[in-house]
């Protein structure tokens, strides 16, 4: 489990050059962004399309509203399709507070779901995002239909982050100490494989670096991977859809595993998406639909 932990922040960002990709090609099929403004004065910036039961979905870290432009169109046909950035990603321009996490992010989401006034909605998260889901459906079941997650870096209680992923964070928080956002990322991406973030094509650094917020936000943060509880997950009562990708790291597919043993077996499913890794709904865009839409359809 200690192994587990020291990856999930290594895979997650190592798999960004694939997340990014499918906005950087193509720009015009995201609609031009509102804003919300929450009670507690949080902006966030959104996008949509369609009408009916609206699908929100919730982007990874380092991404923003953009990485769901090619997904609105096809889930507009049936649904209000929404995807937003999350607090501390582009275009937002709120200031950064202390102890930043996916609970924090799920009362955001709490918020914004009540100000759109969308009533009970389909969760779609990716990635962190799958964390900020998985917290909303924990404290604000009335705002949820169903959960889908595609490989959350989730951390259950009594788990001991490793000293290696502290060394990690350590680094890039010392980066934005200095000023340096873009050494910050370059830090985290490169502990996957080295070089790896200059190899980058030039409109996927600067997707990353103009979310690099977010990324301080959580590595100054003292409860960065909130601890969840199994017996609160076992409680979950949305029917919930778990997306896996073939080629993901052991440490995305340990945690699938433990939430597929916990979550409720009544309307509990889960989608292996073959060929793809943890940027599975950018690798394989008509199979993570697929398995999506196949699902709401049964609910």
């Amino acid at each position: 489990m200690v192994q587990r932990l020291k990856w999930t922040v290594i895979s997650v960002l190592a798999s960004l050059t694939v997340s990014v990709a499918l906005p950087a090609g193509q720009p015009e099929r995201t609609p031009k962004p509102r804003k919300a403004l929450l009670a507690n004065g949080v902006e966030l910036h959104y996008v949509e399309r369609g009408k009916g039961v609206a699908v929100v979905f919730i982007h990874g870290t380092l991404g923003d509203y953009s990485v769901w432009g090619g997904h609105l169109a096809p889930f507009a046909e049936a649904y209000r399709a929404i995807a937003y950035s999350r607090r501390y990603n582009y275009p937002n321009t709120n200031k950064l507070q202390a102890n930043h996490s996916a609970v924090v992010e799920a009362e955001d989401l709490a918020s914004f779901i009540t100000k759109l006034g969308l009533g009970k909605v389909h969760v779609v998260g990716h990635s962190y995002g799958g964390y900020t889901a998985l917290f909303l459906a924990l404290k604000h079941p009335e705002l949820v239909r169903t959960l889908t997650l595609a490989e959350p870096p989730i951390v259950f209680a009594g788990e001991r982050v490793e000293d290696a992923k502290q060394r990690l964070v350590k680094r890039a928080r010392a980066a934005f100490a200095k000023g340096d956002a873009e050494d910050a990322v370059r830090t985290m991406v490169n502990s996957s494989r080295e070089g790896a973030y200059d190899k980058m094509p030039e409109p996927f650094r600067k997707l990353m670096v103009r979310n690099t917020s977010e990324l301080e936000a959580l590595v100054t943060s003292d409860n960065m991977y909130p601890a969840l509880d199994r017996e609160a997950i076992r409680k979950i009562t949305a029917p919930t859809l778990l997306l896996s990708g073939e080629k993901s790291a052991r440490s995305h597919k340990l945690i699938d595993d433990e939430l597929e043993r916990l979550l409720p077996e009544k309307g509990r499913q889960r989608v292996v998406i073959r060929g793809a890794d943890h940027g599975m709904w950018f690798q394989e865009p008509q199979a993570c639909r697929k398995a999506v839409f196949d699902f709401l359809g049964r609910k």
